[in-house]
């Protein structure tokens, strides 16, 4: 399934969620970006779907979602060590943008930049003692040197995407924040099984591929 499709879904899933729960901006802000990067975050593996056939437009909004995570995450660790200031928004929202640039690239380099990421999250999960955030960084460092539709497109990579997203619930205190990002990563796995490729839900107990092509 393309990414792009993948992130038309995620952005309805977080829409809904927005609609579903007490609606603030904010809440909004947190279910539409968590349920973007839950349904893209399994892609991380192997090759981009982002990156093919792209346009010369698509070539220009693509460097600049890579400068907007960029920028964005350089000032939440500039915010945090210099002034002691933690905007859960914004740090959400330059993750969101940061994965989607990762994403949205292909090959060694990217895999060690999305490496690096996830040891960065490793580390402020340490320092911050936020054991979400670390069992986020151990995902996001591990996640890209899989092979494409392997383990991170399995129902126990789904359910370990949950339990982090649990414990961001708690950090947040929003209702349903876990159970979007469930949703989303969801929608990644039954989008994908329902191409020809198709998916292997309970490797490595079981190597045989569900597809339900549609």
């Amino acid at each position: 399934m393309k990414g792009t499709t993948h992130l038309a879904i995620g952005t309805g899933i977080g829409a809904f969620a927005s609609a579903y729960y007490p609606f603030t901006i904010t809440h909004t802000v947190y279910y539409v970006s968590i349920a973007v990067i839950s349904a893209l975050v399994a892609d991380l593996d192997g090759p981009s779907l982002l990156s093919r056939k792209l346009s010369k437009i698509s070539k220009w909004i693509r460097e600049l979602v890579i400068w907007l995570g960029l920028l964005s995450t350089a000032a939440v660790i500039f915010l945090y060590f210099r002034y002691n200031l933690v905007y859960p928004e914004l740090s959400i929202m330059a993750l969101v943008a940061l994965l989607l640039a990762l994403v949205a690239k292909a090959g060694v380099i990217r895999n060690i930049l999305v490496s690096i990421v996830g040891c960065g999250m490793i580390y402020c999960g340490v320092l911050l003692e936020m054991l979400w955030l670390l069992g986020l960084g151990v995902f996001i460092a591990w996640i890209p040197w899989l092979k494409h539709r392997g383990l991170s497109h399995t129902v126990w990579a789904m359910l370990i995407w949950g339990a982090i997203a649990w414990g961001l619930e708690r950090q947040l205190q929003v209702e349903g924040v876990a159970m979007v990002a469930l949703a989303g990563y969801f929608s990644h796995l039954l989008a994908d099984t329902l191409t020809p490729g198709g998916v292997k839900w309970l490797l490595p107990l079981s190597k045989k591929t569900i597809r339900l092509p549609f």
